[in-house]
């Protein structure tokens, strides 16, 4: 169609739009819109597309309605002007950026409905984050101030239907300015520091895609300081003892504390034979049902059970929330209120599971945090056939804490065999569930261990006396660390769990049980000498307080400036000793980096290459992040040789039979496996076999990781 027709024909249909008029809501994503429409419609909803996009229109109690969906934020923050310091920033469309280019059909479809709308709602998720994609959505793209507002944390049609009839007459003000600071602090933060970085290491002669920022920084910092700790750390020994008693029975009981000198084994030494005293202590305990989820306690447990990282965690949950299986899950409450409707719930789950019966309580326990958004995390009762089983031990998981609140305490008789022998003390302890209770129903283990029951004068038969070395401190997992950051009240529930992915994909940290690189150890090192209020968490937990107490000011605009004017003075002060220090910096960030290409190296040679003997073969990857072996001599030898395209290769001890070594292969949501990549191989060892639809999800992922696609 001519340009000037199509120009024509769409005047033609917002004049036509006008005339009709409709009420506009914009949801924060395509499913959500969808759940919506089929929520409020008085029959079913027509789904239309525009530009490979689709909106629902519904009519509701005879009033028409359109639902159309962001696919997150559609808008991100620019700078105004070159290098860095920067201070100016604007709010500009996401689709700018070749790697997020797909949302501008989105912001298109927004714009384009919005000309023939008489009333507009936002539908976005209820917290900091939704409340900006609908400002933004709402003001950039539909040209209002201000719009009704549904709140809801489910996606089921009673939760819908009530937030639409009840929703509030405009935006929530301080969330909205509370997550647009929460922006505007991160932005300046990140981008100076990190461009920082990255120009001391450009002038120190390399390149490095670096960033620290307001979180990020002290986050490092923790690992940094563990690091530090367990490298000065030295092994010392002590001893435990324990005596075997006996009169009528017989019994192992241990000292209380640990021996540090090895002079006072003596006198234990000395025990044997010696008579002394025992006496039994019993105690029944009742163990109430742990409290509800909330994300940071659900990430623990989701990697304690299935080792299910807090990122993957985050990503699983919204995908269930999306289906209305779940309520919100970007939450920190541990309650769970009355009028979400305990009963309904409980008979849903009735027909999906029978420990419904161990549900005895009227109202459910409870924890002591909560979220002015949104409660505790829940199951809305609803089963699909359709997830995944990684998302189905996630909804299971939720199914049975949700339904252990309601259960009766678990019973425990707790047994405690006191015994004094020559003025030093023993014990053993002992336990035995009599009411399991709640544990019916949530898989938590409590060790039983049966003691007898020992009165009286004892003879000791043995004296065992065992060496031990003092451990270094543990190190963080990531659940642990996004633990650890939550207690520090350091970002949020949403962003802590990315924060340490970052930190990952930074090179900063490396292995599951966490280690600081030399990368990130001098990046803390550097910080600490010429901007260590970057790393300063109480700076940044100060800064934490005051964005949450703008979503409850009455001047939020105002608290909006008032915050980044002192955020820029303490940037400006940064800033300034950097540039001073910036040769010495780069010499420093360019040592460790260095150290790491060569570790790097290392781990990805896998043996001389077979054509040519003079490179090595290495584990490469092409533009898209599919893996290959190939000689390091190249381009005088072409030599190369198949791997799985995606997925973690590691070089283990072991060789096959031909000879070659064996490599190890771990997915995600696979059991590790070895394999042999001589393709002339006997007997090649073969594991799990990777599927088509197995190498498309995860190419997905790496081009989305490289910006190469949405």
């Amino acid at each position: 169609m001519p340009r000037k027709k199509k120009q024509n024909v769409e005047q033609t249909e917002n004049i036509e739009a006008k005339k009709e008029g409709y009420e506009l809501i914009i949801t924060e994503k395509p499913q959500a819109a969808m759940k919506i429409a089929f929520a409020l419609a008085d029959s079913a909803p027509v789904r239309k597309d525009m530009g490979k996009v689709s909106y629902y229109e519904i009519t509701r109690n005879g009033k028409k309605i359109v639902i159309v969906c962001a696919v997150g934020h559609l808008f991100g923050l620019n700078g105004i002007g070159k290098g860095w310091p920067i201070y100016e920033m604007e709010w500009r469309p996401a689709y700018e950026k070749k790697a997020t280019e797909y949302t501008k059909r989105y912001a298109d479809l927004i714009a384009r409905m919005a000309r023939g709308a008489t009333s507009f709602t936002i539908a976005t998720d209820y917290d900091v984050e939704g409340e900006v994609i609908g400002w933004n959505s709402l003001r950039f793209l539909a040209k209002q101030n201000d719009a009704k507002r549904m709140k809801f944390s489910t996606l089921t049609k009673e939760d819908i239907v009530e937030a639409y009839d009840n929703a509030m007459n405009h935006l929530d003000w301080g969330q909205a300015y509370a997550g647009e600071t929460r922006h505007y602090l991160d932005w300046l933060y990140g981008i100076n520091l990190s461009r920082a970085l990255m120009d001391a290491v450009k002038k120190a002669g390399s390149f490095k895609i670096m960033s620290v920022g307001r979180v990020q920084g002290p986050a490092l910092a923790l690992v940094v300081k563990k690091e530090r700790e367990i490298q000065k750390f030295k092994s010392t020994l002590y001893w435990q003892i324990s005596i075997l008693i006996s009169n009528s029975h017989e019994l192992a009981v241990k000292h209380g504390k640990d021996i540090q000198k090895k002079a006072e084994l003596e006198k234990f030494k000395a025990l044997k034979g010696k008579e002394g005293d025992a006496k039994t202590e019993k105690k029944t305990e009742k163990l109430p049902p742990l409290s509800p989820f909330d994300l940071t306690t659900l990430q623990m447990e989701a990697y304690r059970l299935f080792g299910i990282s807090p990122a993957n965690l985050l990503q699983i949950t919204q995908q269930l929330y999306l289906a209305g299986l779940i309520s919100y899950p970007r939450t920190s409450s541990q309650k769970l209120p009355p009028t979400i409707g305990y009963k309904k719930i409980l008979e849903k789950l009735g027909k999906i599971t029978d420990l419904v019966k161990f549900a005895k309580r009227d109202k459910p326990v409870e924890g002591k945090k909560s979220d002015p958004a949104h409660p505790s995390i829940y199951p809305t009762g609803e089963k699909s056939e359709k997830i995944t089983e990684e998302q189905n031990k996630i909804y299971e998981l939720i199914v049975k804490r949700f339904i252990s609140c309601f259960a009766n305490d678990a019973i425990i008789d707790n047994k405690t065999v006191k015994v004094k022998v020559e003025g030093l003390d023993f014990s053993a302890k002992g336990a035995k569930i009599m009411e399991k209770g709640w544990m019916n129903v949530y898989p938590l283990k409590i060790e039983e261990k049966d003691v007898p029951e020992i009165n009286g004068k004892i003879t000791v038969k043995e004296v065992n006396i065992d060496e031990k070395q003092t451990q270094p401190p543990h190190r963080y997992s990531a659940a642990s660390l996004v633990s650890e950051l939550s207690k520090r009240n350091l970002g949020t529930k949403s962003t802590r769990a990315l924060i340490v992915d970052t930190l990952y994909k930074r090179g900063y940290i490396k292995e599951m049980s966490i280690q600081a690189t030399p990368l990130g150890m001098n990046v803390i090192h550097t910080l600490e000498k010429n901007c260590k209020e970057i790393i300063d968490e109480k700076l940044t937990r100060n800064f934490e307080k005051e964005m949450d107490s703008i979503q409850t000011s009455k001047k939020a605009a105002d608290e909006e400036k008032r915050i980044l004017g002192e955020a820029r003075k303490v940037l400006e002060k940064v800033t300034t000793n950097f540039k001073k220090n910036e040769e010495g910096i780069g010499k420093e960030l360019l040592t460790s980096l260095n150290e790491i290409r060569k570790q790097e190296r290392e781990e990805a040679t896998i043996m001389p290459c077979p054509r040519c003997n003079k490179g090595n073969l290495l584990i490469r990857k092409n533009r898209i992040g599919q893996q290959f072996l190939g000689c390091s001599n190249y381009p005088e030898c072409t030599a190369t040789f198949s791997l799985p395209k995606f997925g973690l290769i590691k070089k283990t001890e072991k060789n096959c039979e031909c000879g070659w070594p064996l490599l190890l292969f771990i997915r995600k949501a696979r059991k590790p496996w070895q394999f042999c990549f001589n393709p002339n191989c006997s007997a090649k060892i073969k594991g799990h076999e990777v599927s088509a639809e197995e190498n498309k999800i995860e190419k997905k992922e790496v081009m989305e990781e490289n910006g190469t696609e949405k």
